[in-house]
């Protein structure tokens, strides 16, 4: 929200009350307290009639500064909050000199000036950002609203990233972001997942810890700050540092959660029945049957909205015209390999046998007068759970577990945005503060059922909500794109900003929602969609089986489908890192290489993991430009080695795409192209790819359980490699990928093949390979 008219001066009717002068410092053993006058007092008589606002400096855990402004600390503070990590073993470090005081936590410190008021943050002794002259504020407008706000510097040629899944331009500078969750599309400045955190290529984050509408000013008020304010008498945020940018996602997942494991099976792909079609067992079967006929594997079919009779959603019951056997019909499913999804919601409409229980047990949100919140968007006199209500989670709950009892293995829990402001919470929660954390407790009930039931890492959604701390709660799909090149770049563009909020795990709706897509875009978008973390096909109007769109789109399914399941040895690495250290799979290029500028702008391509470059084809002629960091990088499907630092322009056929590896990887390559979930351990086999001087190539496969079971690093020195495997009990050989011949190998035999020089061991466990090039 602009409070200024211009850069000199404040719009007319508001009243804007500046920190200007330290009047008093407190230091307790973990925390400052910083008094300022809103006003330079040259006497005592100064000290009358004037606001003094209060800064609160400390830290929850190490490399994350806390700020919070108070004006009058007396108001009530109705929840609900973010849930916020704190480290009690944190250690906080305090000085003074004449001019500041400040607090250290880790590497990050906060300097506050002695006398007019001023913050900077430093990491190990480098500026990061800063407020002084004019940037924290306590606001009042003209009809007595009150804000509070603060001013972020930019530096110069500072970009800001993330703020949740956003389809507007991927750098945020210049824009107005209203953190306000709503069903927008991919298409306009609204977004599913608002996520009042920020990510600067300088190297810090900021989370401002309000779940109510936060309103930021990117470069867009003050053309060298990030303002940002909510209403109400305080204002709280986390400066959040680290040695790197992927150190900051780390950081601010610790604070606000770290994503869980989803179960393998759930990599692999997705067929849904479509939203409004027509569809019954027969229907399904058809599908299933011709995807096994023409060799497609499919690990999970989901049924949408239609799998319960219309007017009754949600009541949990199968629909008996269409599916009068669902016991039945789902262990059929089940007997093929397949997992099974559901779509559910947090609506209960009126013509539902649930409405009447849960609006008698008090288990629906209220309006203020004590009847039922009730509107017939979406469905007739719907009504909404109330999750403030415990009693209402297990009722809720309880009828998702009827469904994994009868075999259902996840649920797509849509919508959770169109969230009232004019109601009653049971726990008397603000609502609107409840507007955005609503989603939060809806999926978390969901996930929680599924964890109890399922068991950890088999319990997953597929969500279209969430707010800060919803990466806990994977996975997370992009809304309703449309059946264009252009809404599949902006589904990137949302991943890939979800992605550098604290997201792990993202996917889309393969060839968009809206509409039936030629099979020009069909094909394109199933190379992408096979090479995000999930992949899902799913429209509106038409089901989304490749045969219907032309026979070539059945072979390209085919083929990036068994790719997927191919790399998943590797890809289910990269998972466990999310779980780990809150990195996405799928990441901006910007967060690999941040050292380098031209990756700062990127969003038409990613990083699929540290070490595979994708850049999808967003155009009928199958051209696309793209940018290769330097190095010497490998197309993973054609073998050709390309020359980095430049854009490099080229032209794919449907079973193409730039897929590059990054110099000096290792990446492993599973022995099951059929499936997701398998051994990944067993006869894997490690392509080494452009080992660099000195530069050490490594790579970890996990079990199913996201335990470690192989270790590969190599590293080449002139002309001699070592490679050194670890743990590893089951058979498995590499390939040296580009090299023609070797002289010499110790520990290993040593075979020519057409991809390169392929290097079996002695014994599986043989801890060193020696090969001289």
């Amino acid at each position: 929200m602009k409070f200024t008219d211009g850069y000199w001066q404040i719009r007319e009717g508001v009243d804007v009350r500046f920190p200007v002068q330290v009047r008093d410092v407190h230091q307790s053993e973990d925390a400052l307290t910083v008094y300022c006058s809103t006003q330079y007092i040259n006497g005592k008589g100064a000290t009358l009639n004037s606001a003094l606002l209060t800064a609160e400096i400390s830290s929850p855990i190490p490399d994350v500064i806390r700020v919070r402004w108070v004006h009058h600390a007396g108001v009530n503070q109705l929840g609900p909050q973010y849930e916020i990590y704190q480290d009690p073993t944190t250690k906080v470090s305090t000085a003074s000199d004449e001019q500041f005081i400040t607090l250290t936590s880790g590497g990050l410190t906060a300097r506050i000036s002695k006398e007019s008021w001023g913050l900077t943050l430093l990491q190990n002794g480098k500026k990061l950002t800063g407020t002084a002259n004019k940037g924290a504020a306590y606001i009042t407008d003209v009809d007595g609203t009150a804000y509070f706000r603060d001013m972020l510097d930019l530096g110069v040629g500072e970009q800001v990233y993330g703020l949740g899944e956003r389809f507007t331009p991927f750098v945020k500078n210049g824009q107005v972001v209203d953190s306000w969750n709503e069903d927008g599309g991919t298409s306009s400045e609204q977004a599913y997942k608002n996520v009042p955190f920020y990510l600067s290529s300088a190297g810090y984050g900021v989370f401002v810890n309000h779940p109510e509408k936060v309103s930021f000013e990117i470069a867009s008020e003050v053309v060298s700050k990030v303002g940002f304010s909510v209403p109400g008498e305080s204002l709280e945020y986390f400066i959040v540092g680290g040695n790197s940018l992927k150190d900051v996602l780390n950081n601010y997942t610790k604070l606000t959660g770290k994503p869980a494991l989803p179960p393998a099976w759930s990599f692999g792909l997705w067929l849904t029945t479509s939203f409004t079609t027509d569809y019954d067992e027969a229907t399904v079967n058809s599908f299933i049957e011709g995807m096994a006929e023409r060799n497609i594997p499919l690990h999970v079919f989901h049924f949408d909205c239609f799998w319960m009779k219309e007017y009754q959603w949600c009541d949990f019951e199968w629909d008996k015209d269409m599916f009068p056997d669902p016991e039945g019909m789902l262990q059929r499913l089940k007997a093929r390999g397949l997992k099974i999804s559901v779509w559910i919601n947090s609506y209960i409409a009126q013509k539902s046998p649930l409405f009447k229980e849960g609006a008698e047990r008090g288990y629906l949100v209220r309006r203020k007068d004590g009847s039922v919140w009730q509107w017939d968007k979406w469905q007739a006199g719907m009504g909404l759970v109330d999750f403030t209500n415990p009693d209402a989670v297990a009722w809720y709950q309880s009828k998702l577990k009827r469904l994994m009892d009868m075999g259902v293995d996840c649920f797509k829990t849509d919508f959770g945005e169109r969230i009232p402001t004019d109601v009653v919470y049971f726990d008397g929660s603000d609502p609107m503060k409840m507007h955005n954390y609503y989603t939060q407790l809806y999926n978390k009930a969901v996930f929680d059922i599924l964890e109890q039931q399922r068991g950890k890492n088999e319990a997953m959604l597929f969500a279209r909500s969430a707010t800060a701390g919803g990466q806990q709660f994977p996975v997370h799909w992009g809304g309703d794109c449309s059946a264009n090149y252009e809404s599949m770049a902006e589904s990137l563009r949302g991943g890939l900003s979800l992605g550098l909020s604290g997201f792990g795990f993202w996917s889309h709706d393969i060839s968009g929602f809206e509409r039936t897509a030629p099979p020009d875009i069909y094909k394109r978008w199933v190379a992408f969609g096979l090479l995000s973390s999930h992949s899902r096909l799913h429209g509106n109007e038409s089901y989304r089986v490749p045969w219907l769109f032309d026979e070539e789109s059945v072979d390209v399914l085919r083929y990036f489908t068994e790719l997927k399941s191919s790399l998943m040895p590797y890809l289910f690495s990269y998972a466990v890192e999310a779980t780990e250290k809150g990195l996405p799979m799928m990441r901006a290029m910007v967060l690999e290489f941040p050292e380098d500028p031209t990756t700062h702008f990127i969003d038409r391509q990613y990083m699929l993991g540290e070490r595979l470059l994708v850049a999808p084809i967003f155009n009928t002629e199958g051209t696309v430009k793209y940018y290769i960091p330097e190095g010497n990088w490998t197309n993973l499907i054609s073998g050709d080695i390309i020359r980095g630092g430049r854009w490099v322009e080229e032209k794919h056929d449907y079973r193409s795409i730039p897929l590059l590896v990054r110099p000096s990887s290792i990446i492993a390559i599973g022995s099951n192209n059929q499936r997701p979930d398998y051994d990944y351990s067993d006869d894997v086999a490690l392509h080494l790819f452009e080992l660099e001087e000195g530069v050490e190539a490594k790579a970890v496969i996990h079990d199913l359980n996201g335990q470690p079971t192989l270790q590969a690093t190599a590293v080449r020195y002139g002309n001699q490699i070592e490679l050194v495997i670890s743990n590893s009990a089951k058979p498995w050989h590499a390939l040296l990928r580009g090299i023609k011949a070797v002289t010499s190998v110790e520990g290993a035999t040593a075979q020519q093949s057409p991809e390169g020089v392929k290097l079996v061991p002695h014994h599986p466990s043989e801890p060193v390979i020696k090969i001289i090039i």
